[in-house]
C-alpha cells in the first residue's frame, strides 16, 4: 500500500517535508493545477486549498498498487464520482470512515497538535460534527484507538477487499 501524496497551499507544520508529507504550493500554482484539471478532488478549508493529484493516484492503480487517500468528507465525495468515470478507479475504490470515538477525543488531539487557535479548534469541531454524520456514506468505519491498531484495521480492510470475488485473480 502507498499513500497518495497530496497538494496544499498551507505552510508546512514542524518537521513536515516536500515531497513527503504533502507537496506545498503557492496559492497560484494550486491555482493553475485546478484549472488544468490535475486533481482528483481538491478544496479550500480553513483558509487553505487542498487537492490529491490525479498522477499520484492514477499511475500507482494502473502498476497494480493499492493507493491510500487520506482526505476528508468532501474529498471522498469527489473522488466517488471521479470513480464513477474511471474503470480502474470504480474497481479499486474502498472507502473508510476514521474517526476518533468521542468528540472530546478528537479535541484532545486537535489541542495536543498545537497549531489551532481556540477559535480554530471550535470551527474544526463543528465541522468534524457535520462530517462525523455522514460515516454511513463509507463502506467502513474504523473508530480510531492507535496509530498502529488503526493501521492494522485498515490492512485487514485491504486483505478482506483483495479477497472480493469481484476482485480477485484464481491461478491458473
Amino acid at each position: 500500500m502507498t499513500r497518495a501524496i497530496t497538494c496544499t497551499t498551507r505552510p508546512p507544520r514542524k518537521g513536515e517535508r516536500d515531497g513527503v508529507d504533502y507537496y506545498f504550493l503557492d496559492a497560484p500554482t494550486f491555482e493553475r493545477r485546478v484549472k488544468a484539471g490535475d486533481f482528483l478532488e481538491h478544496a479550500t478549508v480553513y483558509g487553505h486549498s487542498y487537492g490529491t493529484p490525479k498522477s499520484e493516484v492514477l499511475a500507482r492503480l494502473r502498476q497494480g498498487r493499492d493507493v491510500l487517500l487520506t482526505i476528508d468528507v468532501q474529498g471522498a465525495a469527489s473522488v466517488c464520482a471521479a470513480a464513477d468515470r474511471d474503470p480502474d478507479m470504480r474497481r479499486a475504490l474502498v472507502t473508510v470512515f476514521l474517526t476518533p470515538a468521542s468528540q472530546d477525543e478528537l479535541a484532545a488531539r486537535l489541542r495536543g497538535r498545537a497549531t489551532d487557535s481556540e477559535a480554530e479548534l471550535r470551527a474544526r469541531l463543528g465541522v468534524a460534527r457535520q462530517e462525523i454524520a455522514r460515516w454511513r456514506t463509507f463502506q467502513y468505519l474504523i473508530i480510531s484507538t492507535t496509530i498502529a491498531e488503526d493501521l492494522r484495521r485498515m490492512e485487514a480492510i485491504l486483505q478482506a477487499e483483495r479477497m472480493r470475488a469481484s476482485r480477485a485473480r484464481p491461478p491458473g
